[in-house]
């Protein structure tokens, strides 16, 4: 989208000062709380919001609250977005104060890692019983099994494996299956789960959703269970998680609608509070999916969650013909 000369003034007076141009630099990092740029910036917060409110007007960042948090992210790639990635390609890789702002970034990475990696190790054993607070798992099961179909799959790869649960449920439609996770202890856990259900072909492996290093195509169903509230930089990991989708293969994504358990960022490490259909939709999209299934299955009791599940297909160039006749 091309813009005015008007426009452009706009986006260049915006981006134009010292501070902002940092706060850019790290937003093309990933999405972060005001918190957490005030902490790398070494600014107040009524400071860093004047800034951030100038980079939204001008269409630069995109602003979306998150229970008592705000998170804010780059705009898209288009108009102003494009003005930006130009501004940032010109910074010099060794510019020092880019350079120490990426290492608070990394310091603010590494501690929120610390943290939940320490939640981990603590309730590894316990993660399934966490997890029934919340929600009605069997009804959660019962519909991501309809939502999947009954394969079989050739390849199943489950980021984000926790204690195996999705590895239990669909394995047994799978040939082979892999699970990737962060944490030791829950692969452990989950390796035991797999043994005891019998799942001969799967494989646990330590591994990072953002950077799994799978080849592109590699899955005909790739899950995303119950993972995406822990994470810094949610449509990165969906678009990693797309990337491994083979041509009709599934994407499954499960997670919480929209909620405002507050507590749930210090006692459970969640965070962000849930993710609207708006967020998740665009994402699958932008990766080249086709959305499928969209459940939203409400809780049984007043404190509980509502989970969502979404399903979208990759349409090769077979299935896309079917359609088409």
């Amino acid at each position: 989208m091309a813009l005015s000369s008007e426009q452009v003034v706009d986006v260049l007076r915006a981006a134009g000062e010292s501070t902002r141009l940092r706060i850019l630099a790290l937003l093309a990092a990933e999405e972060l709380s005001v918190l957490e740029l005030c902490r790398i910036l070494d600014q107040s917060q009524p400071r860093v919001s004047r800034h951030l409110k100038l980079l939204a007007e001008a269409g630069l960042v995109e602003r979306f609250p998150d229970g008592a948090w705000v998170f804010y992210r780059l705009a898209g790639t288009f108009g102003g977005g494009a003005v930006v990635a130009s501004a940032l390609a010109l910074i010099q890789a060794d510019d020092a104060v880019i350079r120490g702002d990426a290492g608070q970034l990394a310091a603010v990475r590494t501690e929120r890692s610390a943290g939940a990696q320490a939640y981990f190790a603590r309730n590894a054993a316990r993660w399934n019983e966490i997890r029934s607070l919340y929600v009605d798992e069997k009804e959660v099961e019962a519909a991501i099994l309809r939502a999947t179909g009954e394969g079989p799959f050739d390849e199943l790869v489950d980021l984000g494996a926790g204690a195996g649960r999705m590895l239990t449920l669909l394995g047994g439609r799978a040939v082979n299956a892999l699970g990737l996770d962060l944490s030791q202890q829950m692969l452990n856990i989950a390796r035991d789960e797999v043994a005891k259900a019998g799942l001969t072909a799967c494989e646990l492996r330590h591994g990072d959703i953002f950077d799994t290093g799978l080849p592109g195509g590699c899955a005909d169903l790739v899950t995303v269970h119950q993972v995406l509230h822990y994470l810094g930089d949610p449509a990165a990991a969906v678009e990693e998680a797309a990337r491994l989708v083979a041509p009709g293969g599934l994407l499954l994504i499960a997670d919480f609608a929209p909620h405002d358990h507050e507590f749930l960022r210090e006692a459970h490490q969640h965070r962000r509070l849930g993710f609207a259909d708006d967020e998740i939709l665009p994402w699958i999209e932008a990766a080249g999916l086709v959305p499928e299934t969209n459940i939203a299955l409400p809780p049984t009791t007043a404190e509980g969650l509502t989970v969502k599940i979404w399903t979208a297909r990759r349409i090769g160039a077979a299935l896309a013909e079917r359609t088409a006749a």
